[in-house]
């Protein structure tokens, strides 16, 4: 069994995560700014500072930590904060496993989806595509840089470009149960999904599988924001209104960050199957009806 750092580990995928280690009797321990349980260890960014205990034996470090993208509008301010949160935090990481010259066994970092931009469009996005030309874009190349620089301490990297993760508690699931569901501007723009569970699976695969690369992490079923509103309506009984909520009205709401909503393209699972990961819930009707 392993021994595996997580950073983000408090969060909605880091929590489930950290339970399904656990219950495959991995060991655990947490980077935290405000550490309380016995697994948890202070670290603190602007200070260059992480407990050096966080590191004794440590097999893998899994890197979640980041701040929301969708929390808040995209000001200037707010979007440095979003690459800093990622990309300095790595830094910090990759200061102390040289510093204490550790052996890693990997280091897995996320990514998300709009690697490729937030772009709509017939084209089926691999591991292999260049990264979009937009902030998306632009978060996640330098999120995956900055991951990249423990190749030069020969440890192997692995990135996870995350979809929509879809969970019982929070998370985008949690906002899309409105009383009355509609698609969200044209409604033809696909979103890249995944349930938590094969997500959280996805992460310790790679670690007892010892998987390296770049994927995918979504779900092998493709879904426009129409058919996933009707499937959301049907699971949870709501009813659902064909007339989409207008483009220029979540610009309004929520500036930049509308192209989140407004834009997406299908994204390939080829090659984690390749790989020989078993997805647990390949459609999205499956994924709605356990959660």
């Amino acid at each position: 069994m392993s021994k595996v750092l997580i950073t983000g580990g408090t969060g909605l995928v880091g929590s489930r995560l950290t339970e399904l280690l656990l219950e495959k009797n991995h060991e655990v321990v947490i980077l935290s700014r405000n550490p309380k349980e016995q697994n948890e260890f202070k670290w603190d960014i602007k200070n260059d500072f992480i407990d050096d205990k966080a590191f004794e034996n440590i097999d893998y470090i899994i890197h979640l930590a980041g701040a929301g993208i969708a929390d808040e509008r995209w000001s200037d301010k707010r979007k440095k904060v979003i690459i800093d949160s990622r990309v300095e935090t790595a830094n910090l990481l990759l200061k102390k496993v040289k510093e204490l010259n550790l052996d890693l066994k990997g280091f897995i970092s996320a990514s998300g989806s709009g690697y490729y931009g937030a772009v709509t469009s017939d084209k089926i996005f691999k591991e292999t595509d260049k990264p979009g030309n937009d902030f998306l874009g632009e978060v996640c190349q330098k999120w995956e840089d900055a991951a990249h620089q423990f190749k030069a301490l020969k440890v192997p990297i692995t990135i996870l470009r995350t979809g929509i993760v879809l969970s019982k508690t929070g998370g985008a699931l949690e906002k899309m149960r409105t009383p009355i569901i509609s698609p969200l501007g044209s409604g033809n723009q696909y979103l890249p999904w995944i349930h938590i569970d094969d997500l959280a699976e996805m992460y310790i695969y790679t670690i007892e599988n010892n998987i390296e690369g770049v994927f995918n992490a979504v779900a092998p079923e493709h879904h426009t924001s129409k058919t996933f509103s009707k499937a959301l309506a049907k699971n949870i009984n709501r009813p659902f209104i064909g007339i989409n909520v207008p483009s220029f009205a979540l610009k309004l709401m929520f500036g930049d960050m509308s192209q989140m909503l407004l834009k997406g393209s299908r994204l390939s699972s080829k090659k984690i199957e390749k790989n020989g990961y078993p997805f647990r819930f390949k459609t999205l009707n499956k994924a709605l009806s356990n959660l």
